[in-house]
């Protein structure tokens, strides 16, 4: 069972001393006559008439007959209960004052609660997976973003970038390629109409990876645990990654397939 707190305690044991002294300034200096003969007046005792009437109805029922129940004498006369006692196992002090077992207040009916451990005592907080936003994702990014700028300076200060000499607008180069990230589009252009090549694939490629959240609702990180998110993303980059591959070293004058071992490499960054 739980314990019950030390200040709990402390705060009963002076609710109980001030009813005690209450009730000892309150009894009367003499008591009544009927506290001799063993029998309390109703108006000496707390408890209301009608709930000593109801509990000497029971006792009399229990016990079989009425012989406890004071009879009126009278010719003629019908016996009547009387509540004189309180019902039995309730003790009622004989000076006239509250009950010996009463609360403050001289109330009698008292209510008894187990009240649980975490709510009077500290408990630590359960701890949690879950960080703020607020500092901690966004200083490492914060960071991370300083860290990046920092070694892009310097690296554009001791590299110079592999630029070609002025292009001369009377003479197109040949073959003519797209940046690297725009071979892709330019491989594809080869195979298909223009509006295949340069809106439908990529477009669809789009919105399937839009849909891939909605499609694999998996909440797991584990990779092995997450076959279609890794086998959907993997196909996507090897189909660019293969097409970005031919049309830098499989293309060369005229944008005509060749052999890079055998024809050499017509790619430069």
């Amino acid at each position: 069972m739980t314990e019950v707190p030390e200040h709990l305690l402390k705060r009963a044991q002076a609710a109980k001393e001030k009813a005690a002294a209450q009730a000892a300034a309150d009894a009367p200096a003499d008591a009544p006559a009927a506290a001799d003969e063993g029998a309390a007046a109703p108006s000496d005792s707390r408890i209301p008439a009608h709930l000593l009437a109801r509990s000497q109805a029971a006792k009399a029922k229990k016990s079989g007959g009425d012989a406890d129940a004071p009879a009126a004498s009278g010719g003629g006369g019908t016996a009547t209960a009387v509540a004189t006692a309180p019902a039995a196992g309730t003790p009622v002090a004989a000076t006239g004052g509250p009950p010996l077992a009463a609360g403050p207040g001289g109330h009698t009916q008292r209510l008894l609660t187990v009240v649980k451990s975490g709510s009077i005592q500290d408990v630590k907080a359960k701890p949690q997976d879950k960080v703020h936003v607020w500092p901690h994702l966004l200083v490492i990014e914060f960071v991370a973003a300083l860290v990046c700028t920092v070694f892009l300076l310097i690296f554009s200060w001791l590299v110079n970038a592999p630029l070609l000499e002025l292009a001369n607008v009377n003479q197109t180069p040949n073959p003519s390629k797209a940046p690297w990230y725009f071979l892709g589009l330019q491989e594809l252009l080869t195979m298909f109409h223009p509006m295949v090549a340069g809106v439908t694939i990529p477009g669809m490629g789009i919105f399937i990876l839009i849909l891939a959240p909605y499609m694999d609702k998996n909440p797991s990180n584990k990779p092995e645990d997450r076959k279609f998110a890794v086998s959907l993303m993997t196909l996507f980059l090897m189909f660019w990654a293969v097409i970005a591959i031919i049309g830098s070293f499989f293309r060369g004058p005229g944008f005509n397939f060749t052999l890079p071992w055998i024809d050499g490499v017509f790619f430069e960054l």
